[in-house]
């Protein structure tokens, strides 16, 4: 039984498992979306998850605690610099875990993690859902619009008719 063991190993000693999950999460810093078996998705995110929230405080100390986790001046910088002010009103929950299907070689299950505020895809229908509430807004603004812009018209034309004759 696994009774409160709180972390999954990855069948690895510790070691590898750290080092494992710093070249995982540099990569995900700085591509912001990587594929891999759901078993490292779920590790990483809970590895990832307290990094990006030390890096909404920018001190010096801050930095040494994330650099001492990912090992990687590159990744620190672009965790600082670029994701850090992005999520900063978010309470949590950075990232995504999507299931993507299974490895043909081995029938591992696949999944992409990625970070939430990084993908264009989702943030455009997020704005497509609210362009269309709107839409329908200005449609019943429309309808009641043309009747007003057509009266000063017609008062216009009118006054021309008047001063031909």
């Amino acid at each position: 039984m696994r009774h409160n063991k709180a972390i999954n190993h990855l069948g690895r000693k510790s070691g590898h498992r750290k080092a494992l999950m710093s070249n995982m999460a540099s990569t995900l810093i700085l591509k912001k979306r990587i594929e891999t078996t759901v078993a490292k998705a779920k590790a990483l995110r809970t590895f990832i998850e307290p990094l990006v929230t030390k890096s909404k405080d920018d001190s010096t100390h801050s930095r040494r605690v994330v650099f001492s986790a990912l090992k990687s001046k590159e990744a620190t910088a672009e965790l600082f610099r670029t994701i850090a002010p992005k999520v900063a009103e978010r309470p949590g929950g950075y990232t995504r875990v999507l299931h993507t299907g299974f490895r043909q070689g081995d029938g591992a299950e696949l999944a992409l993690i990625e970070f939430v505020d990084f993908n264009e895809t989702a943030l455009a229908s997020a704005k497509k859902e609210a362009k269309k509430t709107t839409r329908r807004s200005r449609a019943k603004k429309a309808e009641t619009a043309p009747v007003a812009q057509e009266t000063p018209a017609a008062e216009e034309a009118a006054p021309a008719e008047e001063t031909k004759e």
